[in-house]
């Protein structure tokens, strides 16, 4: 009688989690459109709410549910080489939670995003739209920071989501790996127990009080004018 494996469906991704990705993603093609068409105050408001966003997923990377958080996903120099000799090697291991190149990824957006409201932060048109700490810092700085906001680091974001978009794609066609369902639904099927994330509606509830508290801390970072 052939070995058959039972099939485990286990919760990887929690609903604040995929909450943060659905909303960042939408905020983020927001934030480009409303540039391109010149709709400042709802820009503004996009990128408010793209910096609570994100502080929220740098909290919940310590506190949120098991691979979410950054010290159960992020890769240490010896696994990364791992997996790229594994990658080499055509031998890549199914990943439980992102795989260590889609780590670098999460790490690389949430950085760029971070530095693109920053310097949202000082830049000034000279028009009719500055950002909320333009009279903090010089001239030059406020310069620097509208030419990389406008030009430099809008394109880097496109770019970076065009290769996360590409790669998602690469695996659902290529190697035959849905990353998207999981996101959207926060179970994988596993044929061995893995370690499943909490999501229970204490969670949830806990998580969006970080959420609450990540936003009054832009509204202050908004207002220290």
């Amino acid at each position: 009688m052939p070995h058959t494996h039972s099939l485990h469906r286990i919760r990887i991704w929690d609903l604040p989690t995929r909450g943060f990705h659905v909303l960042l993603a939408l905020c983020v093609a927001g934030l480009i459109a409303t540039g391109e068409m010149g709709l400042m105050p709802i820009h503004f408001w996009l990128g408010y709410t793209v910096l609570t966003l994100v502080l929220f997923r740098l909290v919940w990377g310590f506190v949120g549910g098991h691979w979410s958080r950054f010290s159960n996903f992020v890769p240490t120099p010896a696994k990364l080489r791992a997996y790229l000799q594994a990658v080499r090697e055509q031998q890549t291991p199914q990943s439980i939670g992102h795989n260590p190149l889609g780590a670098l990824s999460v790490i690389g957006m949430l950085s760029l995003v971070l530095l693109q409201v920053f310097s949202g932060f000082l830049s000034d048109d000279e028009i009719a739209n500055a950002g909320p700490w333009t009279a903090f810092v010089p001239a030059d700085w406020v310069e620097l920071a509208t030419e990389y906001h406008s030009d430099i680091g809008k394109v880097l974001l496109i770019v970076l989501i065009a290769l996360h978009v590409g790669t998602v794609l690469y695996y659902k066609r290529i190697k035959h790996e849905d990353l998207i369902t999981p996101m959207l639904t926060g179970d994988k099927v596993f044929t061995a127990e893995v370690h499943a994330s909490r999501d229970t509606r204490t969670s949830r509830l806990f998580a969006l009080g970080i959420f609450v508290g990540c936003a009054y801390v832009v509204y202050r970072l908004v207002t220290l004018a």
